[in-house]
């Protein structure tokens, strides 16, 4: 009765890891410290980025994704209806390395969360002192989408619930067949023991320090005034115009606006 379970949990679980928004913005992030890696080297959000990064790293690297695949390729796809009647199960060994995987797996996600939540604090922090104005801006959009893929996909949750099924598998097989293969390490029944932490009121707590930080509204006016749409078009046309001359007569300081394109 375990088997369907565990196959189908194994499919959630790396379709939500293995997701095109997790790694478009693993891309981006990796595209943002490439640029920016000859300037910024002692900025602190810049610092705080590249632990992300590293955390990512290190959850692509160790493959979990590929082990969950190799363990739900095991499991036989026909049940038997037989109440009592023999089938195939993963063995014992197989179990234990994928129950290890997950449970670094829930470890590296927690760090992962945690570093986009102080990274982006400190991006907004140093966007309120004006410091790194377009950096900041493009480091706290793409730290808050990160952190809300990993929590609007319940990527943590869905392998919190792989791990629960897969106790239950360990126990029910050691019990049929001895194999161990890891050894002098004991796997925990309930995995919020192993994390140390409560995972929703974490998560919960991390939110709401983002949703409450200050946001640095005062110089966000002052670059993108907000205009009636009747006055509108004639600010384009004198911002062209001042552009216009300013290129030709190279005295004239052009106000250039990080939201517009300038000629």
């Amino acid at each position: 009765r375990w088997l369907p379970v565990l196959r189908r949990r194994c499919g959630v679980a790396g379709k939500r890891l293995s997701g095109a928004g997790l790694a478009a913005e693993g891309r981006v992030l990796r595209a943002v410290l490439y640029v920016y890696h000859s300037r910024l080297l002692r900025h602190r959000p810049y610092l705080a980025l590249q632990q992300v990064e590293q955390c990512l790293k290190r959850l692509w690297k160790m493959n979990l994704v590929g082990c969950i695949e190799t363990l739900a390729g095991l499991i036989p796809k026909k049940n038997t209806p037989q109440a009592h009647a023999e089938c195939l199960a993963p063995s014992q060994p197989m179990l234990e390395t994928v129950a290890v995987k997950v449970l670094g797996g829930c470890k590296l996600i927690l760090r992962l969360l945690d570093c986009c939540c102080k990274a982006f604090l400190l991006s907004v922090q140093h966007l309120c002192s004006e410091e790194f104005i377009l950096l900041n801006t493009v480091a706290s959009g793409l730290l808050s989408r990160l952190w809300f893929v990993i929590q609007y996909r319940c990527v943590l949750q869905s392998l919190i619930s792989l791990y629960g099924i897969l106790s239950t598998s360990l126990r029910l097989v050691s019990e049929t067949q001895q194999m161990p293969y890891i050894k002098g390490f004991t796997f925990p029944s309930d995995i919020s023991n192993f994390l140390g932490v409560n995972v929703s009121s974490e998560v919960k707590k991390q939110k709401a320090r983002m949703l409450t930080t200050k946001k640095p509204s005062s110089w966000l006016k002052k670059l993108f005034p907000s205009m009636p749409e009747a006055v509108s078009e004639v600010g384009k046309k004198r911002r062209f115009a001042t552009c216009t001359s300013a290129v030709k007569n190279r005295s004239i300081p052009c106000p250039v606006d990080i939201g517009e394109p300038v000629l």
